[in-house]
């Protein structure tokens, strides 16, 4: 109905602007015509540009011999062992799987199933403290393996590989609906974006989601959300920093800081 709507009042638009701007109905003609002079024909207008690519990224040149194809599994296998990529990532679809959680993690929702890594195991755990929940220091436990993994990569290689995939990258970006824009743009933006995180200086607060009617999820501790509604209305990515805890914040935002100049074409923001 909605789309019935604009487009009726589309057709209205047109038929209005029609009836104004017609020519006047001409009478016979009964003078000697006057020749008209002839209208310069309509200035062409430019399609807009795509927008300047502010952190270019220098593409790969392959090998004269190379070994085997630059595929996500490759590269990845390289950086981490193949138990580690078999036993942690989600292969299928591994780039647009990745440029949509980059995308996301700076918007409000990130969703799990189509996040490129698995999730942690184990659950989201409180406990209370001066008659309140408060996300649990051992909740910071369950993303421990992720940040190790992160600490003990060697980042140089990292941009590599992701200087090696970028063609893939950049095309799933595309894909995911954004023609004319840049993905190593994007990310250097989200990690910013990740870099601005705040860092509480104790014990945050949460709540259940109050739910309505019988029907009880089976994962009741997803509907925790922060107390404090400044902190609720970050975005995904930075609550996700949150929950892992003070110290894998720090942590995490020490690599991204160190990914960042690899990738950047300018230095990181104060």
């Amino acid at each position: 109905m909605a789309l019935a709507g604009v487009l009726a009042a589309g057709a209205a638009g047109l038929a209005a602007w029609y009836w104004l701007a017609r020519p006047e109905p001409q009478t016979p003609a009964r003078a000697v015509p006057q020749a008209q002079p002839a209208s310069a024909p309509a200035p062409a207008v430019a399609a807009p540009s795509p927008p300047a690519i502010r952190h270019p990224i220098e593409a790969v040149a392959p090998s004269a011999a190379p070994e085997e194809p630059v595929t996500p599994e490759n590269a990845l296998t390289r950086l981490f062992g193949r138990k580690t990529v078999i036993a942690m990532f989600q292969l299928d679809d591994f780039p647009r799987r990745f440029v949509a959680t980059v995308d996301n993690l700076a918007r409000t929702h990130a969703p799990a199933r189509a996040w490129p890594v698995n999730p942690a195991e184990g659950r989201f755990t409180v406990q209370q403290a001066d008659g309140a929940e408060v996300i649990s220091p051992d909740n910071g436990l369950r993303y421990t393996p992720y940040v190790l993994l992160l600490e003990t990569v060697d980042l140089r290689q990292a941009a590599d590989a992701y200087r090696a995939l970028y063609p893939l990258l950049q095309q799933a970006y595309e894909e995911l609906g954004y023609p004319n824009a840049y993905f190593n743009d994007r990310l250097v933006d989200v990690i910013d974006h990740l870099l601005a995180t705040p860092e509480p200086s104790g014990p945050i607060a949460v709540q259940m989601t109050e739910i309505k009617g019988p029907v009880r999820p089976e994962r009741p501790w997803v509907l925790y959300q922060f107390s404090d509604p400044w902190l609720e209305s970050l975005s995904s990515g930075q609550k996700m920093l949150l929950r892992m805890g003070p110290v894998n914040e720090r942590r995490v935002k020490s690599k991204l800081a160190q990914l960042r100049r690899l990738v950047a074409a300018d230095p990181a923001p104060r």
